[in-house]
C-alpha cells in the first residue's frame, strides 16, 4: 500500500535549490507518493501569511529555504500553530560555513542568482549550443569546450543544453553510417566524446519519435523507417559509431541507464581528467 504526503516547499527565491533537495530525498522513498506544493519568491510577511493559510488548507510538512531571520521566525511560529513539522534546509549549512569562515552570512534573498561573469558565461554557452546543434556551424568546433558525437536520438542535444546551463560550450555532431563526418571534427583540438546506448532502448526512443512526428502514419511504412528502427540495422549502426570513436581515440559514454544529469557529470569528469 502506497502512502501519500503533501510536502510544502517555501523559498524566498526561485525554489530550484529546494526543489532539487526535495526530489533527491523523495526518490529514496518509492512507496510514498509525495505531492509537492511550491511557494516561491516569498519575501514579505503578507506573502508568508498567504502561504500559511494554504498550508492550513492542505496540511503537510514544510521544507523552507528562507534566510531572512524575521520570516524564518514567523514561518516557525506559523508551523507550530498549525502543528506541522518544519525543516529549514539552509540553516545548518549557513551555521556550518559561518563557523568555518568566521563570518556571518549576509542572508540576502536569492544571493546565488546574480548577473556576474558566471551568469554571462552560461548565456554565451547557451547561444553557442543553439548555433552548433546537430552538426551546424562545424567550422566553429574549435570554440567549443566539448564536442559530443553519436547516432540519432542518443540525447546529444538535451545533454548539450544541460552542459550550457553549467557554462560549458558544447557542440554536437551526428554520426550517420555511410556518411563521412565533417572534416573539422577530425581537426579540432577540443575533446570529442561519443554517446552510445542499448539498441533496444534506442529503437524504443526512435519509435516514439516517429509516432510524435507522424501520428497518422504507422512506423516502418517506408524503407527509411525500417532502417531507423530495425534491430539488426540499429546494432550495425551503433557498432559502426563505436568503431569510429575507437579509431580516433574518442572516449564513449553509455547513456542507457543514465539521466541527462548523470551523463553530463560523466562528461565533465572526462573533461577534467583530460
Amino acid at each position: 500500500m502506497q502512502n501519500t504526503l503533501t510536502l510544502h516547499l517555501v523559498s524566498e527565491a526561485t525554489g530550484q535549490t529546494l526543489d532539487s533537495v526535495a526530489r533527491a530525498c523523495i526518490a529514496q522513498f518509492p512507496n510514498t507518493e509525495v505531492k509537492l506544493r511550491h511557494w516561491n519568491l516569498i519575501r514579505t510577511q503578507i506573502q508568508l501569511r498567504r502561504v500559511l493559510r494554504n498550508i492550513a488548507a492542505d496540511r503537510g510538512p514544510v521544507m523552507s529555504s528562507l534566510t531572512d531571520p524575521t520570516l524564518q521566525a514567523d514561518m516557525e511560529a506559523g508551523c507550530i500553530s498549525l502543528q506541522v513539522r518544519l525543516l529549514d534546509v539552509l540553516d545548518s549549512a549557513l551555521h556550518f560555513l559561518a563557523d568555518e569562515t568566521g563570518q556571518q552570512a549576509t542572508r540576502h534573498p536569492g544571493g546565488q542568482y546574480i548577473m556576474d561573469d558566471s551568469y554571462y558565461q552560461r548565456i554565451e554557452a547557451m547561444h553557442y549550443v543553439l548555433a552548433h546543434d546537430d552538426g551546424q556551424e562545424t567550422r566553429g568546433l574549435n570554440d567549443a569546450d566539448v564536442i559530443l558525437v553519436g547516432v540519432s536520438r542518443v540525447s546529444k542535444t538535451p545533454t548539450c543544453f544541460y552542459l550550457a546551463n553549467r557554462g560549458i560550450k558544447a557542440a554536437n555532431v551526428p554520426l550517420v553510417m555511410g556518411i563521412e563526418p565533417p572534416t573539422p571534427l577530425f581537426e579540432t583540438t577540443k575533446p570529442v566524446i561519443g554517446l552510445t546506448i542499448d539498441p533496444e532502448r534506442l529503437i524504443e526512443i526512435r519509435r516514439n519519435r516517429l509516432t510524435q512526428m507522424m501520428p497518422d502514419r504507422r512506423p516502418m511504412e517506408s524503407a527509411a523507417d525500417y532502417a531507423y528502427i530495425d534491430l539488426e540495422k540499429v546494432q550495425e549502426e551503433l557498432h559502426w559509431a563505436r568503431r569510429l570513436c575507437r579509431r580516433h581515440n574518442w572516449p564513449v559514454i553509455d547513456v542507457t541507464r543514465r539521466s541527462i544529469e548523470e551523463s553530463s557529470a560523466a562528461i565533465l569528469e572526462l573533461m577534467e581528467s583530460r
